[in-house]
């Protein structure tokens, strides 16, 4: 899948099947809105999704899942994900997750590359939830990797990458790995003031059963979430984007409405 946004809205539009956008209307002083949904309902071993979704120079585009994501148990082979991000020069590009959820054994490789030209802006991030867990379901066994590269200016800024595979129980309940959370997240942030809109995530007051920290790191803000609770954890994730959003770009100060159905 291909989506591109120019300043008068969008450019180009590429899907295949099982990826769809839908362009819902948005209230005036949002951005153009591109929700993506899984029309497959879930994914598989073997299965391979790529992405790419650009903001052009002086384009505003949102871009977010239409639901939670489900990666399913495999016998054998990986899920994979490539997710390339590009903001030109002047443009603001927002990357808006919902969950990915791993099922018991499920093997997932996501990688996530976000290029911001001088100029850009760009906010982005992802949600991985260990399993059902309003349903009681555990996460015992499988594969994570979730790898991020940035690129401001063409040059590499941050890179990271969660790695567990195996016994996953082992690594969440660890005191050095998850220290028994079920869910974790990140979000990353190019753009100016970057020390500003760190004091001011770190002031923002925490929900009961979520973790959160933030950091500046080779002119990229980096937060990072824990969840016990993964409920807990996206309503302080959600709350902390809008923050992010409306004091970066003066956006307004809330989320789409599909992100909470």
């Amino acid at each position: 899948m291909h989506v591109s946004a120019g300043p008068r809205g969008l450019r180009a539009l590429e899907q295949r099947a099982p990826l769809r956008a839908l362009l819902p209307r948005v209230p005036p002083g949002e951005p153009l809105t591109a929700c993506l949904t899984n029309t497959a309902g879930g994914l598989v071993g073997g299965d391979s999704l790529t992405v790419a979704v650009e903001a052009e120079p002086g384009g505003r585009l949102l871009a977010m899942a239409q639901a939670a994501e489900k990666v399913y148990r495999s016998l054998g082979p990986d899920v994979r994900m490539d997710v390339t991000l590009t903001a030109g020069e002047g443009a603001w590009l927002e990357w808006l997750p919902q969950e990915t959820i791993l099922f018991d054994a499920a093997r997932l490789r996501r990688r996530t590359r976000l290029d911001v030209a001088e100029g850009g802006r760009a906010l982005a991030g992802e949600m991985v939830v260990l399993g059902r867990t309003a349903h009681g379901e555990t996460v015992r066994t499988g594969l994570l990797r979730d790898a991020w590269e940035v690129r401001v200016g063409g040059r590499l800024a941050w890179m990271d990458a969660l790695h567990l595979e195996g016994d996953l129980r082992r690594a969440v309940d660890a005191s050095s790995g998850f220290g028994g959370a079920v869910a974790a997240a990140t979000a990353v942030f190019v753009g100016p003031d970057l020390e500003d809109l760190r004091d001011g995530l770190r002031d923002l007051p925490t929900e009961e059963g979520a973790m959160r920290g933030a950091t500046v790191v080779g002119g990229v803000l980096v937060a990072r979430w824990l969840g016990h609770d993964a409920q807990a954890m996206r309503c302080d994730f959600g709350r902390a984007w809008a923050w992010l959003r409306h004091r970066a770009e003066g956006l307004p100060e809330k989320l789409p409405r599909l992100w909470h159905v």
